[in-house]
Formats: structure tokens, sequence, C-alpha cells
């Protein structure tokens, strides 16, 4: 067992501010977790919540944990795996975040495979195939994630019990939940790349590409948007896209975004390039969803809601009234 380094910090917890001498120690590999010993007195904590005060305080840039709630470090979970994130504020999962995920990781699978270099001919260690570390592997990881700045609400505190509310739904769809505090896309990218020299590529819709697009998020880099970018991009990262439809009924996908006029060479040179890809396949009945919708039918009463979103998060909504569900 290897104990962090012990941290002497204030924090608020409960509501209170409490000054202790931290001492954060791995535990066996079964659990998982995290332990915190207050003198000689142990106090168990929602491992979830542990990681998440972490990232708070700044301790930690990133947390990460599986759908039983244990703590996973990323150097074994990403280690020679090519990675795929989505990020949401998952308030709740609907169906069409499922569904992002789904098309993400068969076009991540298609280009991998295409990307393969070809079967080694007889004689060779191989014995034929583009092995993992050519990124022709299999083996995806899928991660959802939370960033701080989506976690904290409008007073700038960040809510537990919704936060586990939504760690609670991921984990109904067996998923590993990433909790960071990279706003930036390309902070997250350097995140990943220092856990994985495989394929690292990312899913989101068509609002979230716009805002990517946006000067105003790179204000204090001295590069600006191309230095975000080149950073982004370095290592064949892939952004795949899923549309937007419109009130209107207008359909809007990476190709047919408009950015503004001065970037518009460079937006349109990454989709050439295959950095940013449409994504294909997806489920038009399902675009009509958006989860801010969905929550207000939650907390109006509205059982419309219920067709909205998998049934493995209906129950853990009901069940546990998760939202305002009443």
């Amino acid at each position: 067992m290897k104990p962090h380094p012990r941290i002497r910090k204030t924090i608020k917890w409960g509501g209170a501010a409490v000054t202790v001498l931290l001492v954060v120690a791995w535990v066996g590999s079964a659990t998982r977790g995290l332990t915190a010993y207050y003198g000689r007195v142990t106090v168990n904590i929602d491992n979830r919540l542990m990681s998440l005060k972490l990232v708070q305080l700044g301790l930690s840039g990133a947390a990460m944990f599986d759908p039983r709630g244990a703590v996973l470090q990323p150097s074994e979970v990403l280690y020679k795996k090519n990675v795929l994130v989505e990020r949401g504020s998952f308030r709740p999962i609907c169906h069409p975040n499922v569904d992002m995920l789904r098309c993400a990781r068969a076009a991540f699978t298609r280009d991998m495979a295409a990307a393969a270099p070809p079967p080694a001919g007889p004689g060779t260690d191989d014995g034929g195939g583009g092995g993992a570390e050519s990124g022709g592997g299999d083996e995806i990881v899928e991660l959802m994630e939370l960033t701080m700045r989506n976690l904290r609400d409008e007073g700038g505190e960040v809510d537990r019990t919704d936060f586990l509310a939504r760690a609670d739904m991921m984990a109904a769809m067996g998923k590993i939940v990433l909790v960071s505090d990279y706003f930036e896309f390309y902070r997250l990218a350097a995140y990943l790349g220092r856990h994985t020299k495989l394929k690292i590529a990312l899913t989101m819709g068509v609002p979230s590409l716009r805002d990517l697009f946006d000067p105003k998020y790179y204000a204090d880099l001295e590069g600006g948007i191309l230095e975000s970018f080149g950073r982004l991009f370095k290592n064949d990262l892939r952004l795949y896209v899923y549309p937007l439809l419109e009130r209107s009924g207008r359909l809007i996908s990476a190709d047919t975004l408009e950015v503004a006029p001065h970037i518009q060479k460079l937006y349109q040179h990454l989709l050439d390039n295959g950095s940013i890809k449409p994504l294909e396949d997806f489920d038009r009945s399902c675009l009509h969803i958006f989860s801010r919708d969905v929550l207000g039918k939650i907390r109006k009463g509205d059982p419309s809601w219920e067709a909205m979103v998998p049934a493995e998060v209906v129950r853990v909504i009901k069940q546990r009234r998760f939202l305002g569900f009443r």
C-alpha cells in the first residue's frame, strides 16, 4: 500500500469548515477505493465523493471510478488502450447520449481498422494483423466525463447529491466515470495522452463543436485558437460529431455547421483531413430529445420523460427519486 503524502487542508464538508490532516491510501485491489484517516478514527466516505473532493481542492486534475464506485488508476485503465470520451452534463442520461457513444464507437472502430497495417507475411513475430500498439487493436475504453464546470451550480458550488445521482445513472449504464477539471479539450487530450500512446477520440454534439471554435475560450493562450488546436490534434486525435436537429426541423451536422468566416478555412482543413468527422447511422427518432427538456418533465411530473431515457436510468431515477422525481 502506497499512502499519499499527508495533506493538511481546511475543507467545507457538510456545510462546516474543518481543518484535517488527511492521509489518502490505495487499499486492496478488491475494493480499490479511498479511505480517510482522521487521527485514530477511520471515516468511511463514499469513494466517489472523495475523488470529487480531491479534484475540487486541486490535489488532482481528474479522478476515475468504475460502475461499483471503486476508484480506478488511469495508468492501469488506459494503458495500451484506445480511448473514447463523451463529455456531457448527463442530467439525466438520455437516448441521444447513448446513441452518440454507439455511433462514435462504430466510427472509431472502422477508422482504426482502416488505418491498421496490412497483415504481415508468414514467419513474422506477430503472425499477422496490426496489434494494439499500432492502434489497430479492438480494445476501446469508453469514458463518460463530467467536468467541474458542469457540476457547479449557479452559485459556484458542487451539489454532492446531484453529483451522486449523475454518477449512479452512469453506473446503471455500466460506464466508467471520469471527473475532471480540464474544461479545455486540449487539456483533456494531454491528460489522456499521458496514460496511453494509442488512439484517442472525443465525441460531442454540434453545439459543443460550435463552442470549440469560439475564440473567447482561448484568450489565455498566446497562440489563441491555433495553439489550442495544435495541442488538441497533435497526436491524431479525432472528433466525432453528433448532429443537431433544430426545432425548425433543420438538421445540422459537422459538414454543414457554419463557423466564423475568419476560421472557416481552418475548420474546413480539419474536416478534409479527418480530424473532425460527422457521425452517421444515428437514430433520427431521438434527435428531438434534449436533457434540459427531460429534466423539466421529470420535475413537473410529466410521465412522457420515461420514453426519452434508457430503461436502466428510468429505474434508478424512480427508485431513488433523483432529479426532483416525485
